[in-house]
Formats: C-alpha cells, sequence, structure tokens
C-alpha cells in the first residue's frame, strides 16, 4: 500500500529537518522561507520489533519492513489559498496525500527566525488550517453552484446533494473544517469525490527544545488542547535531538536515548502514530526466504491481505494458514505452533488481525 502522509506547516519550524531525519533523503534545511521548493518524497521505515524477532526465530536471507511514504510540503504563509507564497502548487501536493502531519514550533530561539515573529501555536494552527479551509470552500463553492442550476429540474437526489453542499458550504464559511461537518455517510457522497483538504486526519508534531522532550511545555498543551476538539494526536519531537540520533548506530541510538531518559525516539513514536491514524495493521510472512511486514487496513479479510502480495493470491485464494504473532514467538518456529494446534485455517471472511503470520494457499 502507497500511503502518503504529508508533512505541512510555516516555514521555519523544523519540517525539513523532520523529514531529513525520517527518510535521510537529503531534503536542503535552511533558516530561510520557501527552501523546499518542489515537495520531497521519503519512504520510511515503520518501527516493529515484531518483524525483527520473527527474523531471529526463522533467519531468512532478508527481511523487509513494512514502510510509509512522507512527503515534505514547503512551508505555508496567509494568502497561499490565493497563490501567495506557492501556496497554490502547494496545497495541490497536500491533496494527494492520506494524512496531514502538521508541524508546530513549540520552542524558543532567538537564532531561529520566525515567519510570524513570535512563538504562538494557536495562530500558527489557525494559518495552516484558515488556508486550507479556504481551498476548499473554493471547491465546495464550485460545486455547489453547479448543484443549484441542476436542483431546478425537480430532481429530489439533485436536491438533497444540493442541501448538503449548501449546508457543508455555510459550515467552511464559519471557519469550521469539514472534519467537524456532521453528515451521514450517504450525505458525504455529496462531496466525497472533492477530496477536500480538511476531510484529512491531521497529526500534530510539536517540534520542542531538548529540555521538553520529556514533560513538554505550555506550547505543547495547547496544542493538545486544539487536538482534543477532532480526536487529533500529538506527539512530541526535537528537530535537533533527531539530526543527531539519525548519525548514529543502532547501538549508539540505544545509548543516547537511555541518556535522555526516553524509552524510543520522537520519530519512532511518530511514524507509528501515522500508521495508527492511518487505520493500518501489519501482518508477516515468515519463510527461509524473506520474512516481511505486510500493511493494510483494519478491517481487511484474508483474500485482500493476500492481494497485497500478488493479485493472484487474491483472485485464486483458497484458505490461509495462520498463526499468531504471540503463538510463534512462544513456541519459536511455523512447524512447532502446526504441532502444538496453534496454526489455523482461515477462509475468505477471516479478518486478519494486527501481528499475524500468515501462508496463504491458492489456486493459479
Amino acid at each position: 500500500m502507497n500511503l502518503k502522509c504529508g508533512i505541512v506547516g510555516l516555514p521555519n519550524v523544523g519540517k525539513s529537518t523532520l523529514f531529513n531525519s525520517l527518510s535521510n533523503a537529503g531534503a536542503e534545511s535552511a533558516n530561510f522561507p520557501f527552501c523546499t521548493i518542489d515537495p520531497n518524497v521519503g519512504l520510511v521505515t515503520v518501527p516493529d520489533e515484531r518483524l525483527y524477532n520473527l527474523a531471529s526465530l526463522v533467519e531468512p536471507k532478508q527481511t523487509i519492513p513494512a514502510t510509509i511514504e512522507f512527503v515534505d510540503i514547503a512551508g505555508l504563509v496567509k494568502g497561499a489559498s490565493e497563490g501567495k507564497g506557492k501556496g497554490n502548487a502547494f496545497l495541490s501536493h497536500i491533496r494527494e496525500v492520506d494524512l496531514i502531519l502538521h508541524v508546530v514550533r513549540c520552542f524558543d530561539s532567538d537564532d531561529i527566525i520566525h515567519v510570524e515573529g513570535s512563538i504562538d501555536p494557536e495562530r500558527d494552527i489557525r494559518i495552516i488550517e484558515d488556508e486550507l479551509i479556504l481551498k476548499d470552500l473554493e471547491s465546495v463553492e464550485k460545486r455547489h453552484d453547479n448543484l443549484q442550476k441542476q436542483a431546478k429540474s425537480g430532481d429530489k437526489k439533485i436536491a438533497a446533494q444540493y442541501q448538503v453542499i449548501s449546508n457543508l458550504k455555510q459550515h467552511l464559511e464559519s471557519g469550521n473544517t469539514v472534519r467537524n461537518f456532521k453528515a451521514s455517510d450517504e450525505e458525504k457522497e455529496a462531496f466525497k469525490d472533492l477530496f477536500l483538504l480538511t476531510a484529512k486526519p491531521v497529526l500534530y508534531a510539536c517540534n520542542v527544545a531538548e529540555e521538553d522532550i520529556n514533560d513538554g511545555n505550555e506550547h505543547v498543551d495547547k496544542v493538545r488542547e486544539i487536538a482534543s476538539e477532532f480526536n487529533d494526536e500529538v506527539v512530541m519531537f526535537c528537530a535537533k535531538i533527531e539530526a543527531e540520533i539519525a548519525e548514529l548506530d543502532d547501538d549508539e541510538k540505544e545509548m543516547f536515548l537511555e541518556e535522555l531518559g526516553v524509552d524510543s525516539s520522537g520519530l519512532d513514536r511518530l511514524i507509528r502514530s501515522a500508521y495508527e491514524k492511518l487505520g493500518l495493521i501489519t501482518y508477516f510472512t515468515a519463510g527461509p526466504k524473506e520474512v516481511r511486514a505486510w500493511t493494510i487496513r483494519k478491517g481487511t479479510k484474508a483474500p485482500g491481505a493476500a492481494g497485497v502480495i500478488h493479485t493472484d493470491f487474491e483472485r485464486g485464494f483458497i484458505r490461509a494458514e495462520t498463526i499468531s504473532y504471540e503463538d510463534y514467538k512462544e513456541l519459536g518456529s511455523e512447524k512447532a505452533a502446526k504441532d502444538a494446534g496453534k496454526m489455523r485455517q482461515e477462509g475468505k471472511d477471516y479478518v486478519v488481525k494486527d501481528g499475524d503470520v500468515m501462508l496463504f494457499r491458492f489456486n493459479v
């Protein structure tokens, strides 16, 4: 699955530094706006110790983790929806992502310029949100005008859609996002194909100073307060620390994190949170050639999970021989799990669970 997280925020909040640390893709990072002219794309490994525990048991030729695509989108400013600061191009890049990773500056520094002249997370979040709302309003107004003309025909279905779009238009004009627009699944069909920006799930990434990495600060508290309104999540990271960690090997990284008094890096927490926010889970395949993590959406049935590997697996699906990760780890091998009666034969209606270790049987 090629799912994308778009990194957005005002200029100089730490977006490109975060992206560099995530993907080691070398996006230019500088102390001035718009140093990222084209969106940089990086494929980022999802941290999952279960994969490596399985690999230590199976000893395959290769181990392949799950990944998420991160897109570094240049800093937005006031007026972006009208084309200011490369705004139109960057807003179109946001339309293509599945989740918005909103980086918010939550640290004070005289050395790094803030485009608005001061540190105020609530204001900064609102600037970005307002630009996205205005862009959505532009799309909704076009749909509204078209439906208004069509509704004169007396078609009840068109009239119902027109009412939904009229309500949504009013909602956006009041400065609200699509995320908190109350509508049934049927009503949402009236604007689903518009791919509205503020309908996308959001994960707030608070860039804090090193001394605030464990407990946060009043700026982070404000972001959490805002996020709670939409049931969004907040993750803290320190761009400076993550840039240093990115240069270390695994042993050095572990020692460095111990010195900081944290279990995992901010980036690891951020990646896992993005994965969960997208509604994703992982299942595994394990054999002598490779142990691999596969990404699927929660609720996917066995044939759909098989189709992630190859469409032939889904078309010719017979059954899935399945062992839970916990049983596989405890018993130590596929054979031991099978002998202990822990290998299940699952059919087409089986909903795959996070951590399942699966072998698919299919007809070619």
